[in-house]
C-alpha cells in the first residue's frame, strides 16, 4: 500500500494498478500455503505457543475451523490499506466494523443458542471475516477508483519486480508481526515452565489489553500511511514532516492515557476478562510492570511506521526487529532467569525505552538530512 501510495503521488496510475493487483495476486496465493501448512501444523503450532493438554482441548477444533477462513481473513485485512490509500477512509472503516458487529452478535448465536462451544466461537470468526472481504471486495471491484482485478497470465511472468518490492517493504510488517509471535512463544514457555497455566493466563490478559491499546495507535498509523507515502512521492516533504508531527502527538497523547488507566485500575482491567483471585492478584503487578514505558511506545511506533510508509525498508525493519526480538526476547530470557516470574514483565519497559532512545536517534537524523538539502525543505 506505501508503494501504491508513492506511484500515485508521481502520477503512474497504470503502475499502482499494477502494485495493487499484484498484491491481491500474492494474498490469493500465500492464503492457500498458509491453510495447508495450518492444517498439516495446527498440533505442534499450538504446543509451541505454549498451550498446554488442557488448552490444546479448545484450541485444537478452535483452529481447524479458524483456518477455513485464511483466505477471507487475508483479504479483508490485506486489500483494506488499499481502500484507505485511494482516499475512502470512512469506507476502510465501514469494512472492518462489519466484521466486528458481525462477530459480536453471531458469537453467543453460535456458542449459546446453537450450543456449538468453542467450534461456535470459531464458526462465528470464519463467517464475520468472509463478510469483511465481501464488502472490500466488492467495493474494490465497483466503487473504487482503481479497479481490482486478477493478474492475466503475460502480467504473472512480468510481475516478479513489484512482487520483489511489495516484500522488501513489506518485510518490515512481517518482521513486526513475527517477532510479536516470538514474544508470544518466549512468555507463554517461560510462564507455563516455572508458574503454570495461572502465569499464561495473565499473560493472555496482557496480550488483549496491549491490542487494546495498540489498536488505535496502530489506526493512526494506518490512517497517516497513505499521506506520508503519496505526499513523499510528489516530493512535498514539508507536508510529510507535518504529518508526521501530528501523528507522533496522537499517538503520544494515546499511549499516556493507556499508561494511566493501566496504572490506576489494573484490578478493575483484569476483572473484565477474570474474576479469580489470584489471577486478578498476579495480574495486578504484572500489568502496571508491562505498561511502565507505554507513554513512548506511541513515538516508536509512529517513527517506525514512517520509514515504512517512504519505503525505507531497512530503518523499518530494523525498528520493528531491534524491540521484539533484538532487545525483548534476550531480557526475558535473561531476567527471567536472574529474577524469576517477574523477570519476564520487567524486560518490557526496558526494551520499551531502549527502543524509543534509538528511534529518536534515526528520526532525528533523517529530518537534519532533509534541512540540509534546500530542495527537500
Amino acid at each position: 500500500a506505501p508503494i501504491f501510495s508513492i506511484e500515485r503521488g508521481r502520477n503512474d496510475t497504470k503502475r499502482a494498478g499494477m502494485i495493487m493487483n499484484t498484491s491481491f495476486f500474492m494474498l490469493i496465493v500465500c492464503s492457500g500455503l498458509l491453510m495447508c501448512i495450518g492444517f498439516l501444523f495446527a498440533r505442534p503450532i499450538l504446543t509451541t505457543f505454549g498451550a498446554s493438554d488442557n488448552a490444546l482441548i479448545y484450541a485444537y477444533p478452535y483452529i481447524m475451523i479458524y483456518l477455513i477462513g485464511t483466505f477471507p481473513s487475508m483479504i479483508a485485512t490485506g486489500m483494506n490499506p488499499f481502500i484507505n490509500a485511494q482516499g475512502y477512509a470512512t469506507t476502510g472503516m465501514i469494512s472492518v466494523i462489519i466484521g466486528a458487529i458481525a462477530n459480536i452478535i453471531l458469537d453467543p448465536l453460535f456458542i449459546f443458542v446453537f450450543h456449538l462451544g468453542i467450534r461456535g466461537a470459531a464458526i462465528a470468526t470464519v463467517l464475520s471475516q468472509c463478510l469483511s472481504a465481501g464488502f472490500v471486495f466488492y467495493f474494490l471491484s465497483k466503487k473504487a477508483e482503481y479497479k481490482i482485478r486478477l493478474l492475466r497470465k503475460e502480467e504473472i511472468k512480468n510481475c516478479g519486480n513489484d512482487a520483489k518490492n511489495i516484500v522488501s517493504l513489506g518485510t518490515a510488517g512481517f518482521v513486526m508481526q513475527l517477532t510479536n509471535s516470538l514474544v508470544t512463544i518466549c512468555c507463554n514457555n517461560v510462564l507455563a515452565a516455572t508458574g503454570g497455566d495461572v502465569y499464561v493466563s495473565v499473560m493472555t490478559i496482557i496480550s488483549s489489553v496491549r491490542q487494546i491499546i495498540e489498536t488505535p495507535i496502530w489506526s493512526i498509523s494506518e490512517g497517516s500511511s497513505p499521506i506520508i507515502s503519496y505526499n513523499y512521492g510528489a516530493e512535498n516533504y514539508s507536508r510529510v514532516k507535518q504529518t508526521l508531527k501530528y501523528t507522533i502527538i496522537g499517538a503520544s497523547i494515546l499511549s499516556c492515557f493507556g499508561f494511566l488507566i493501566i496504572q490506576l485500575f489494573p484490578s478493575m482491567i483484569i476483572s473484565i476478562f477474570n474474576q479469580e483471585p489470584e489471577i486478578i492478584e498476579l495480574g495486578n503487578t504484572a500489568l502496571r510492570i508491562w505498561f511502565l514505558c507505554l507513554p513512548f511506545v506511541g513515538c516508536q511506533t509512529m517513527c517506525a511506521n514512517f520509514f515504512q510508509a517512504i519505503g525505507m525498508v531497512k530503518q523499518s525493519s530494523f525498528l520493528n526487529l531491534l524491540r521484539q526480538c533484538l532487545l525483548l526476547i534476550p531480557l526475558i530470557l535473561i531476567l527471567s532467569w536472574i529474577f524469576g516470574l517477574y523477570g519476564v514483565f520487567v524486560a518490557v519497559p526496558i526494551a520499551d525505552f531502549i527502543a524509543f532512545v534509538i528511534t529518536i536517534y534515526l528520526i532525528r537524523r533523517r529530518m537534519k538530512m532533509w534541512s540540509v538539502d534546500k530542495k527537500r525543505v
